[in-house]
């Protein structure tokens, strides 16, 4: 869906975009997307390195300055939400996109063997994370003309697969979370989709498929489209949907 999509140059000019995830695989190709149409990045992740050298690329290539905001979100508690979004109220006023992109999957394993300390770091970065954020920066959120919150989602979140434990539990969590936030948030100029990229050369991927030839996979930079799309004022009129990379 959008694949082939031709955005402006200027698509996202003067917007305010959060990523999550943003130091590597899909979240660094869009924060690398949304920067070079117009969009200042806050750049949020654990890895500072990773962070850093998005925020130089961005640079080189001319878009607008990012910020960087290191966090870990498997330790992160709503107060340290709270501070970001007071960061973001500091610094810019407003937000007008937010993608949700860290993910983990630590390994493939039958619930009856699955360690109940990996399902509830899984849970926490996955699913409560994101709830949390995205709470504390609805007020943010509210105060654009046109504002997008965009979660990743995968096909085992809305088909169980064996093995797939936390990770396919976090992603029908997480659609659900997206549809019941998208309802109530109807009649307001936040607009809120999931967006399954299907299968990606990533290195989430790679350390679950460690013998699969990822180079016939698509890169994360050929999603670009379908991002910029659900980003961006085209899908003004796109709200509580499910959106797929048609391959």
């Amino acid at each position: 869906m959008h694949n082939d999509y031709q955005p402006s140059a200027d698509l996202l000019r003067d917007r305010k975009v959060l990523v999550t995830g943003a130091g590597d695989g899909i979240g660094r190709a869009m924060s690398l997307a949304f920067a070079a149409h117009g969009a200042t990045v806050v750049l949020l992740g654990k890895t500072v390195p990773k962070l850093e050298a998005v925020y130089d690329a961005i640079e080189q290539s001319g878009g607008p300055t990012p910020a960087i905001y290191p966090m870990h979100l498997e330790g992160a508690s709503p107060h340290d939400f709270d501070a970001l979004a007071d960061t973001l109220q500091e610094n810019f006023d407003r937000l007008d996109g937010l993608l949700h992109n860290a993910a983990i999957l630590p390994y493939l394993s039958r619930i009856k063997d699955y360690d109940a300390t990996d399902w509830l770091k899984v849970i926490q970065v996955n699913l409560n994370a994101p709830f949390v954020l995205t709470q504390a920066c609805l007020p943010l959120l509210e105060r654009s003309a046109d504002a997008r919150v965009l979660f990743t989602t995968d096909a085992t979140g809305q088909h169980g697969k064996a093995f797939w434990g936390a990770y396919s539990a976090s992603k029908f969590a997480i659609e659900g979370l997206a549809q019941t936030l998208a309802d109530e948030l109807e009649k307001t100029a936040v607009r809120v989709n999931v967006i399954d990229p299907g299968p990606t050369r990533t290195a989430l991927r790679r350390r679950v498929f460690p013998g699969e030839d990822d180079q016939a996979l698509k890169s994360p930079d050929a999603l670009a489209p379908l991002y910029l799309w659900a980003m961006g004022p085209d899908s003004r009129d796109c709200h509580g949907t499910r959106l797929c990379w048609d391959d």
